[in-house]
């Protein structure tokens, strides 16, 4: 049977969406890489800590996030308070996927540097393919297992700098880093259903919220605001409103466009980012073996996808 004709009008369609999407998601990962640099200059330069930083990150996005699912999707928006069952469902996404990832993101940044935090991240990969493993009961393809294993032979050269007998990072980065790792996967996994089901600004808007309230009554950021001048404030609404609310409307809209396979490359975009920003603008320094070690890990992200 003869497949239909796709006109040139659609081609060129197509073609621009596609780079349309492209463009998008590459600007939304371009930004994440910044942001982490940027993080890491305030909680460097201006003692901000992880928790103070994650309450007013949320709030501030969750707050950008509602404006526009007010606009966009009110319906969406009122229809999850509609039920208990549905507010169960955003609160367990609230922690599982927004408040260990923004929180995890910025303690492993706090403890090694924003390169590494977004390497790091990227073994979520490596996580979400055993969960499919396991809950589809099938077995992994050949390039999956090697792919698993170039990442932890990565993590393995991040941790110890290739001397089994010396920790390169301090062991607390490590921890977070794979808890941030872990966060990442739950937010691949768990959001799909909800995210069809009120679109992504009602879901955003939600889960940064509730994630941010209960940061907010843990830290009660309000009692210890740490000594910003105005490039500091500035700084930090640049985190908010580009790092944080603009870089994940932007690169999860690009995703929608070009499908999670190109989405999961472009991707990789980040930790570049970030290595090249640390060291232009923060001075940082990295071994050959921390290099080995990214390029493993990023080199598991092409196999695996």
């Amino acid at each position: 049977m003869r497949k239909p004709r796709v006109s040139r009008h659609s081609r060129r369609a197509m073609s621009s969406s596609l780079t349309i999407g492209f463009l998008l998601a590459a600007g939304g990962a371009v930004l994440w890489g910044l942001n982490g640099t940027l993080s890491k200059y305030l909680m460097t330069r201006y003692a901000v800590t992880p928790l103070w930083f994650s309450c007013v990150r949320q709030v501030g996005a969750g707050l950008l996030f509602l404006v526009f699912a007010l606009l966009r999707t009110p319906r969406s928006l009122a229809d999850v308070f509609s039920s208990w069952r549905h507010v169960g469902t955003m609160a367990m996404l609230s922690v599982t996927c927004v408040l260990i990832v923004q929180l995890g993101y910025l303690e492993t940044i706090d403890w090694t540097n924003s390169a590494t935090a977004t390497v790091l991240q990227s073994v979520n990969i490596v996580m979400v393919l055993v969960y499919v493993c396991i809950a589809h009961r099938k077995a992994p393809r050949a390039r999956d297992i090697v792919g698993s294993l170039l990442a932890l032979a990565g993590v393995y050269l991040l941790a110890t700098g290739g001397n089994p007998h010396n920790l390169a990072l301090p062991w607390q980065g490590i921890v977070w880093g794979l808890v941030n790792a872990a966060g990442g996967a739950a937010l691949s996994i768990f959001p799909t259903r909800a995210i069809r089901t009120w679109g992504s600004f009602t879901v955003n808007a939600v889960t940064f919220l509730f994630s941010g309230a209960v940061l907010v009554a843990v830290d009660r950021p309000w009692g210890h605001v740490p000594p910003l001048d105005a490039a500091g404030w500035w700084l930090l609404a640049a985190s908010v409103v580009f790092g944080t609310f603009a870089s994940f409307g932007m690169f999860l809209k690009g995703v929608t466009m070009i499908g999670p396979v190109r989405g999961t490359m472009v991707g990789t975009i980040e930790p570049l980012t970030a290595t090249v920003s640390s060291v232009a603008c923060l001075g940082a320094h990295f071994a050959a073996t921390d290099l080995a070690g990214f390029a493993m890990i990023i080199a598991m992200v092409f196999l695996t996808v």
